[in-house]
């Protein structure tokens, strides 16, 4: 019965994206803490963040004496629903909210962290990493890095490269094309997980991702999305400016983005609405941030299937945010599909640029992992740089903290992207990041300071 009604697919799918999110299980006596993040003092490090950026926040409200929850009046409730689909003709004066951090001052975070069981004197010595990341994780070598990412050798054929003009495209195109709809005809999430390594034909792409991450926009789905634009209609939250702000700053200064604008406001307001969203926190060192209406705290839960305000776990770093969702629109015209990709794609990777955590796809993992291959693989370069006050991790950070989004032409960040999906791992980009200087490193090793090494 599950065979012939196509059921069996469906389960398999679903325990597939299970596997694919959460942790594989810790020991049974491990306190619930571990299984956000087991070691002591990165979760210290996470706590004292959020406190900065609560801090921040607050002392906003303060300064504008503006709550950080509240209902709209009816008028302006209704203003908003009439205008939904064209949001980006509002110019609201925003010049007094300020974002809450920029990148770089998370990765000053990031410097100063310290493993206070590692004796780590101040004076260099052979243990010492010579990069500003200075907590001792273990990361991936080259060897290791090739076996893992086994599928980016050079003796498979990749799209992005071997489509390209010099090479006819009966030879791997075609073919790679073929293999495409096949997988797509079996909707099998794992063959299509493994065919993504060698990158997506830009016609399937949207459709792979979507098999990939397992979202089919369900009729339950789009009346999901509804119930979260009727939260955003009634309530008006402090984070709304922000978005609002950083959109305008963004994506209508791009020239790739500033026609989704729209999109990016319907996406990114309902998100920060999203109590789903809040599973994720079961396996991320990031407790969410919550905003209450006065009075009413124990009405807004989850009941009877009605979601009512929930709260904000928008990460503070919107421009970050921003840019992880406009790419998307590309492949995704229908709000409410474009919504769940964005929320699925945020749930199982992107969280892990904006928290602190041990985990290989973390930003500090990547960081580190960033360092020591260019270390190890350019120490010249590394040493000048250093030398000259250019640490290279002062350029990459904000590369690596934006998934390359914003630095890279869409068609090269959705091949990208393909191999984060593909991997189910975020360490590609340390590797770009190093690639990248490898390319330049002859022009990098001439430069005298950091503004002209950027």
């Amino acid at each position: 019965f599950f065979i012939s009604t196509g059921w069996e697919k469906k389960l398999q799918n679903a325990v597939y994206s299970e596997l694919n999110v959460f942790p594989s299980p810790c020991h049974p006596a491990a306190p619930p803490e571990h299984m956000k993040e087991p070691l002591a003092y990165m979760r210290k490090a996470q706590g004292s963040w959020e406190k900065r950026i609560l801090k921040s926040l607050n002392s906003m409200c303060t300064e504008l004496s503006i709550p950080l929850a509240q209902k709209r009046p009816a008028s302006e409730q209704k203003e908003l629903l009439n205008k939904w689909n064209e949001m980006g003709t509002d110019e609201p004066d925003l010049s007094l909210f300020r974002p809450v951090y920029a990148p770089k001052d998370f990765l000053e975070v990031l410097m100063n962290l310290r493993n206070p069981n590692y004796e780590n004197g101040e004076q260099p010595s052979f243990r010492n990493h010579l990069g500003l990341i200075q907590v001792p994780l273990k990361v991936k070598d080259i060897p290791e890095l090739k076996e893992d990412f086994n599928e980016l050798g050079l003796n498979t054929g990749q799209l992005g490269i071997d489509d390209s003009a010099q090479v006819p495209p009966e030879f791997f195109e075609s073919e790679h094309v073929r293999v495409g709809q096949k997988v797509l005809a079996e909707q099998d999430s794992a063959a299509a997980q493994q065919y993504v390594r060698q990158g997506c034909p830009t016609a399937l792409r949207a459709d792979l991702w979507a098999l990939i991450l397992n979202i089919s926009n369900q009729p339950e789905d789009i009346l999901y999305y509804e119930q979260l634009k009727s939260n955003v209609i009634q309530h008006d939250l402090l984070v709304d400016s922000l978005i609002y702000k950083d959109v305008k700053l963004t994506a209508s200064n791009d020239d790739y983005y500033f026609v989704f604008e729209d999109y990016l406001y319907q996406v990114l307001l309902c998100f920060s609405r999203d109590t789903s969203v809040l599973e994720h926190f079961t396996y991320s060192s990031a407790t969410p941030p919550k905003s209450y209406i006065q009075g009413k705290r124990n009405f807004y839960k989850k009941r009877s299937g009605r979601f009512l305000l929930t709260t904000t776990v928008v990460p503070l770093n919107y421009n970050s945010f921003i840019l992880s969702v406009a790419p998307l629109c590309f492949l995704y015209h229908e709000p409410s599909k474009l919504y769940q990709i964005f929320r699925e794609m945020y749930v199982r990777f992107f969280f892990r640029l904006h928290s602190i955590s041990s985990h290989p796809s973390g930003i500090v993992s990547l960081c580190l992992l960033f360092e020591t291959l260019l270390q190890t693989h350019l120490p010249q370069l590394f040493y000048h740089l250093r030398e000259i006050g250019a640490q290279p991790l002062r350029i990459s950070f904000k590369w690596m903290v934006r998934a390359f989004s914003g630095y890279l032409a869409t068609d090269q960040l959705l091949l990208l992207w393909d191999r984060i999906l593909g991997y189910n791992s975020l360490e590609i980009l340390a590797v770009l990041a190093a690639a990248v200087f490898a390319f330049r490193a002859v022009n990098l090793m001439e430069v005298t300071s950091l503004a002209a090494a950027e």
